[in-house]
């Protein structure tokens, strides 16, 4: 496995999968390295804590860094390249250029300038890596629409693929942050998935998920169109820690 950390090292071949990360990988993270394993000759994931799209200073300053774990997983799930560049060398002196998104639902109100990070970035590195396939976890949701919606409006050649969110035994989303948990907290955040999943079927999912929260705070609950596909999502806080989740309710993201 090559590990790269500037954009002149940085080779492009064709048949290539992307896969994009900020590190802290877990299982979630190795669903989308064996799904673009499975489907491309060649598998780059990139390492990049992006500041651009954290709304909060100390979130970004919070954030789990574990470089050496994190190559250890990626080299044992196959991947090639490692891109790991320092945030200078993706925003030098000047950088000035940004992808605004247009509707980025609850999500996106909740996070002011998150998405324009999130798209900017990705756009760079689609530029950079010229993958055929970019691979995107369910768990965000919106992140996922955002992405979907950048490429079909800027012609960007590259097939966006969706993959499941995956869970612990318990049902809670895998998610970096669930390590600020304590074991109280991790309880609580277990209303989250049971409530999205009790209201999915209901003909008022919204007002079903808030009902069924027990206590817990919302920061949002939408239904959200992908286009194929419609999820349940929701955000909410458990002590200092903001939980993002959602459940297919209609159609297929894939």
């Amino acid at each position: 496995m090559k590990v790269v950390r500037t954009i002149a090292a940085l080779e492009t071949a064709p048949g290539t999968g992307l896969v994009p990360t900020m590190g802290a990988l877990h299982d979630g993270h190795v669903a989308l390295l064996r799904a673009a394993r499975r489907e491309n000759r060649t598998v780059v994931m990139s390492l990049f804590v992006n500041p651009a799209q954290f709304d909060e200073q100390a979130d970004l300053a919070a954030y789990p860094r574990d470089e050496a774990r994190d190559l250890v997983i990626a080299e044992a799930e196959g991947v090639d390249v490692v891109f790991a560049p320092a945030a200078e060398e993706l925003y030098p002196p000047g950088f000035a250029t940004w992808v605004e998104p247009g509707e980025t639902g609850a999500e996106g109100a909740a996070r002011p300038g998150h998405f324009r990070g999130v798209a900017t970035v990705c756009l760079k590195l689609f530029d950079l890596v010229r993958p055929e396939r970019a691979y995107f976890g369910q768990k965000d949701a919106q992140q996922l629409a955002v992405i979907r919606r950048l490429v079909r409006d800027l012609n960007v050649p590259v097939e966006i693929r969706a993959v499941p969110t995956v869970r612990d035994p318990d049902g809670l989303a895998l998610s970096s942050r669930n390590g600020r948990l304590s074991a109280q907290e991790r309880e609580r955040a277990l209303g989250l998935p049971r409530a999205l999943a009790s209201a999915s079927g209901d003909p008022d999912p919204v007002a079903a998920a808030r009902s069924s929260l027990n206590g817990l705070e919302a920061e949002y609950v939408e239904l959200l169109d992908l286009g194929d596909a419609k999820v349940l999502a929701a955000a909410i806080r458990v002590g200092s820690t903001r939980l993002i989740d959602n459940v297919l309710v209609e159609g297929e993201l894939a």
